[in-house]
């Protein structure tokens, strides 16, 4: 096959497998999304990916459902097979022994345990060995496990809801609806694939939100509410959604005792943590719910919170979807004061893409 040919091979099927390991986006942490294709003689002969943590993973699948017929076949997987016994055995083993001639990998596993020595063995084992196949598409699939297994905090998203002029709210407090109908879809898209949704006090009392997930079949994260002080009142509706054991109230170590039985009462998590300067630091908290395997997190408000983790430089990411109105200067601001008193010091962004999302724009980018 010519040089030429055989790259765009290799990138169509890596493009497969990242679909396939996409399908458990949210569902495998702590571990990776990974998916997988085996091809014999230009033909897929079986599929798979990793479902759930403690579950197979998608290499051992896709060999699986080809039995013997694995033999002689090529392996393209989005992420490096691991090489260490975990929850599971290593997938370096199963590949050997199934007789693959040749593995194909879109990255190297960032985690210290793996990290190039799932392909060391391969390469031992006389088995073709080829990586960095839509490397920079592979690593964005698992960003917030790259960022959990090296730092072990979480990867965190900050998502806004705004006007063009930088608007969350009117005046009076109002949001409904500031986005477009497909916007709000895609962020329950977004639910449906991340570990944990956090908001502050003040949107829990301000919007009585639900945090769910509505898509269908669609799975709903944790739901983080930040009260230093447990302002929320008792029957705000997240504390009534299906999967109480879901909803982790941070607070102070000083918060009223009575307050916090009544929320553990209702099935709530209650953490406490102490507080500087009035401030609970987000390092501890994001450390704790790593240590409960959440790798992702989407910080969905308000604007005082959405200041406190950008002046805590936590934020790897930020969604902000415009919406083609004008609110005035009357309007809440999207972010609250960041003590930045020059341009030069403003928070830059990287990578930085706009597409369109209903009659809104969506702005990415990373911190």
């Amino acid at each position: 096959m010519a040089r030429n040919q055989q790259e765009e091979t290799d990138r169509h099927y890596i493009r497969m497998a990242c679909r396939l390991a996409l399908k458990a986006a949210g569902r495998t942490s702590p571990n990776p999304i990974v998916g997988a294709v085996l091809v014999k003689a230009g033909k897929i002969i079986a599929t798979g990916f990793h479902p759930f943590a403690g579950a197979d993973h998608g290499e051992i699948v896709a060999l699986k459902r080809a039995g013997k017929r694995a033999k002689g076949a090529t392996l393209y997987v989005n992420l490096e097979p691991c090489s260490h016994y975990g929850r599971t055995p290593p997938c370096t083993r199963a590949i050997i022994a199934a007789g693959i001639t040749e593995v194909v990998a879109g990255m190297k596993d960032p985690n210290a345990l793996v990290g190039g020595k799932g392909l060391h063995e391969l390469r031992r084992a006389g088995i073709r060995v080829r990586s960095g196949i839509l490397q920079e598409q592979c690593k964005t699939l698992n960003e917030a496990f790259t960022k959990y297994i090296t730092c072990g905090i979480p990867f965190m998203t900050l998502k806004l809801a705004v006007s063009l002029d930088g608007k969350i709210a009117t005046a009076s407090g109002d949001a409904r609806w500031i986005s477009s109908s497909e916007s709000r879809l895609m962020v329950h898209q977004l639910r449906n694939q991340t570990d944990a949704v956090i908001v502050g006090a003040a949107t829990v009392m301000a919007d009585d939100p639900q945090l769910t997930c509505r898509i269908p079949r669609g799975r709903d994260p944790f739901r983080i509410i930040l009260d230093g002080r447990l302002r929320m009142p008792l029957s705000a509706r997240l504390l009534r959604q299906r999967g109480a054991e879901k909803n982790i109230v941070i607070t102070g170590t000083g918060a009223p005792r009575a307050k916090v039985r009544a929320l553990e009462k209702l099935g709530a998590k209650v953490w406490q943590f102490p507080e500087r300067r009035k401030k609970i630091p987000w390092r501890p908290i994001l450390e704790k719910l790593a240590k409960a395997g959440i790798v992702s997190v989407l910080l969905e408000g308000g604007a005082t919170t959405a200041a406190w983790a950008l002046r805590d430089k936590v934020v790897d990411k930020l969604l902000i979807f415009f919406a083609p109105k004008i609110i005035g200067g009357d309007g809440l601001n999207m972010v609250d004061t960041l003590k930045i008193t020059s341009v030069k010091h403003a928070i830059g962004l990287r990578a930085m893409a706009v597409k369109r999302s209903g009659t809104d724009l969506l702005v990415s980018g990373y911190l």
